[in-house]
């Protein structure tokens, strides 16, 4: 089959944990959106290789769109400014400045703090000159459309040993702490075998504090890895390929998790909300639900909720639940989407914690870059041959 959706598998260590406390959708059972059933209108046009957008939660109904070469831009009553909101430019890896050409580095991630509206911080995900990744914290200058460039504070920091796979996500939880996405290092097959060593960084979701009284960051005591000998403590999850957008429900605090397949299946993850951490997703020894043959499929390993195979796309762009108010049919339905094809998918819940159903939505011939949602809860779509749309409901 070239789709498959399930039910959510949990290791059975963590199955007692949660016996009781499995996700119960805020929605009833619902009807499947039908195909077809959203367009798309154009916000933003003229973009160079944009890669995400998101709100500053200030309010203010403000967009800040993120370009690979290194800029962040403000849109206002969708209109780009003028001026960009920061530019680091100068301190990412040269290849990923050109206008053209393809690469996985560059500016890759934003997060804004959750009292960004008090404290004016925020938070990038770049590959800088030499390939590495690094986490950095901003400062707001005194005009609410521009950053202070010299309030850098180097937060977190990890050596990448290939170009490609740099994941590069950043999402604030529910919990206020900062979750970091890394790829497996890159290169094809996990060759240093990243993913499933808890020593490592890569092929991981980091959960930080970023409050600590250092001003860098400190590792929550309830991470799943504290005190365990050999392991990172900043690890959430693991055994992933590259984690590409990854999102919290904004009402049931569910995370769900785009990751990029190797060579014949791309796959989305879900964790519950009070799930107690330390998923192992199974890259490389299972792709999709799949083994690869790169060694015995970890026995505690979770599937994916929803797979599809490299006949309807290459790699997989996370999104979001639609929590809006202009499309009541897609209400509490996760959308999510492929860079190379451009189709759209939905993944509904069956109002028991369950899944019913991986519904097509629409072609859209857009290379999806990223979804992104709004102060509202609206939905869209970055396009990364330079279009920012958001989704509306088909007339």
């Amino acid at each position: 089959m070239p789709f498959s959706v399930r039910r959510v598998l949990l290791p059975l260590a963590a199955f007692a944990l949660l016996a009781a406390a499995l996700p119960v959708f805020a929605q009833d059972a619902r009807a499947q959106p039908s195909p077809n059933s959203i367009a798309f209108e154009t916000v933003v046009s003229g973009l160079v290789r944009p890669l995400f957008v998101t709100h500053a939660g200030d309010g203010s109904g403000r967009l800040f769109l993120v370009e690979q070469g290194g800029k962040i831009w403000v849109i206002e009553n969708d209109t780009k400014l003028d001026t960009p909101f920061l530019d680091v430019s100068g301190l990412i890896t040269a290849s990923a400045t050109s206008p053209t050409g393809y690469t996985e580095q560059g500016l890759l991630g934003l997060a804004f703090h959750p009292d960004y509206a008090e404290n004016g911080l925020f938070f990038i995900n770049y590959t800088d000159r030499s390939g590495d990744t690094v986490v950095a914290r901003y400062q707001v200058s005194s005009d609410p459309n521009a950053a202070d460039p010299v309030s850098a504070v180097t937060i977190f920091t990890a050596a990448q040993p290939y170009s490609n796979h740099n994941g590069g996500h950043l999402v604030f939880g529910p919990d206020g702490y900062l979750y970091i996405g890394l790829g497996d290092g890159g290169s094809q097959g996990d060759p240093e075998d990243n993913a499933q060593n808890l020593s490592r960084v890569l092929g991981k979701i980091m959960r930080i504090d970023v409050d600590a009284a250092d001003g860098t960051y400190s590792v929550p005591e309830d991470n799943p890895f504290v005190g365990v000998s050999g392991a990172l403590p900043e690890i959430w999850a693991y055994g992933l390929r590259n984690p590409w957008r990854f999102s919290f429900d904004r009402e049931t605090n569910d995370l769900w998790i785009g990751d990029v397949g190797g060579s014949a299946w791309e796959e989305i993850n879900f964790q519950p909300a009070n799930w107690p951490g330390g998923a192992n997703y199974g890259w490389n020894r299972i792709e999709g639900m799949h083994p690869t043959g790169a060694g015995d499929p970890p026995p505690d390993a979770v599937m994916p909720v929803a797979e599809y195979s490299h006949n309807y796309g290459i790699s997989i762009t996370g999104g979001y639940v639609y929590r809006g108010a202009a499309i009541p049919a897609l209400q509490g339905v996760y959308l999510y989407g492929d860079f190379g094809s451009g189709l759209i998918w939905s993944i509904v819940p069956d109002g028991s914690g369950g899944f019913d159903s991986q519904i097509f939505l629409t072609g859209t011939g857009l290379s999806v870059s990223s979804f992104g949602e709004d102060e509202s809860g609206e939905l869209y779509i970055v396009n990364y041959n330079g279009n920012l749309l958001r989704i509306v409901p088909a007339s």
